[in-house]
């Protein structure tokens, strides 16, 4: 347990060291954001903003997790890394898309197809990986109810391989304003880290306490005015560490209730998207996702990463209590 409570603490200071010396980097190498022409007009202001910020907590997360996970990896426990790994590909897709943004100096990247196949591949290779090593099994647990589902190995893997790239996407389309993709994954890594030292696998605690712990490192940098983004690196490794983490203790449907504000920020851009193409222009939201809505109705930044952070904190509260009697 003492070293769960470490990788919080070494992840921080970590994350927040880098952040003193990444900033100025990041602007010496004029990797600043582009903003959206379609986007909210007051948000052109960030423009030139660094971005690529997410490599301060990645780069805390990977130091806690070597330094202090060392024991684990002696016992053959490697599940804590498999799940960094794993999310460190999804930061690599992102840090290839912010990459090309920079680099072009306009919001695009990869192209959806070259995103999605990444993605894709990422999934189900941690899928086979984590079956080989006893991590996963071809049972869906059900919260609350304490029933367990058995399904073929191949539907698993379809499934598993659905929910990681919509988890991994639902977290960098809720990056959208200061702040509210930290904010809103703090909680989520809080209710893992209690989890997972509730049934004892401290390797995948450890890594999500040190997951907690790099995102208060960078918060200091990115909360509102933002000095800096976490750009499409930070935004999909956390997807990849959210959902990474949600397989690995074998619980993917308590996704459901963790990501409320994920799947409502996803939920309302489809709409959007969906309606426009149906009514031949007309919108449901006054702007997509639902934080620009809020924003356009007179939020504050402030105002929605407070509120969403507190709804994502009670919807975890509520997602333990819905899975602390399963080994029971």
């Amino acid at each position: 347990m003492l070293r769960v409570v470490m990788g919080f603490v070494v992840a921080f200071v970590v994350a927040a060291a880098v952040g003193k010396i990444l900033i100025p980097v990041l602007r010496a190498m004029k990797a600043g954001q582009s903003i959206k022409e379609i986007g909210p007009t007051w948000h052109m202001s960030k423009q030139g903003t660094p971005t690529m910020g997410g490599l301060m907590f990645i780069i805390g997360i990977g130091v806690a997790v070597a330094a202090l996970g060392w024991q684990d990896f002696a016992a053959g426990r490697f599940g804590g890394a498999f799940v960094f790994l794993f999310a460190l590909v999804f930061g690599v897709i992102g840090y290839i898309d912010d990459f090309f943004k920079v680099k072009k100096h306009e919001n695009t990247g990869l192209t959806a197809p070259q995103k999605f196949l990444l993605q894709l591949a990422a999934a189900i290779l941690f899928t086979v990986l984590m079956r080989n090593h006893n991590y996963l099994t071809p049972d869906l647990y059900v919260p609350f109810f304490n029933v367990t589902f058995n399904l073929p190995w191949p539907v698993y893997m379809v499934f598993a391989a659905f929910v990681m790239v919509g988890c991994v996407n639902a977290v960098n389309i809720t990056d959208g304003i200061d702040g509210l993709a930290t904010g809103v994954t703090m909680p989520v890594a809080l209710f893992f880290t209690a989890v997972a030292c509730w049934w004892g696998y401290y390797e995948l605690g450890l890594f999500a306490a040190a997951l907690f712990g790099g995102l208060c490192g960078f918060l200091i940098y990115n909360f509102h005015p933002a000095k800096v983004f976490m750009g499409d690196t930070g935004s999909l490794f956390l997807g990849g560490a959210v959902c990474g983490m949600a397989f690995a203790l074998d619980v993917p449907l308590i996704l459901i209730l963790v990501g409320i504000i994920y799947i409502a920020e996803t939920l309302s851009d489809i709409i959007q998207v969906g309606y426009f193409k149906l009514t031949h222009g007309k919108r449901i939201f006054r702007m997509a996702p639902l934080h620009h809505h809020l924003e356009m109705g007179g939020w504050s930044e402030v105002k929605l990463f407070c509120v969403f952070s507190c709804i994502t904190l009670a919807a975890c509260v509520l997602a333990f209590w819905g899975v602390m009697n399963r080994y029971l």
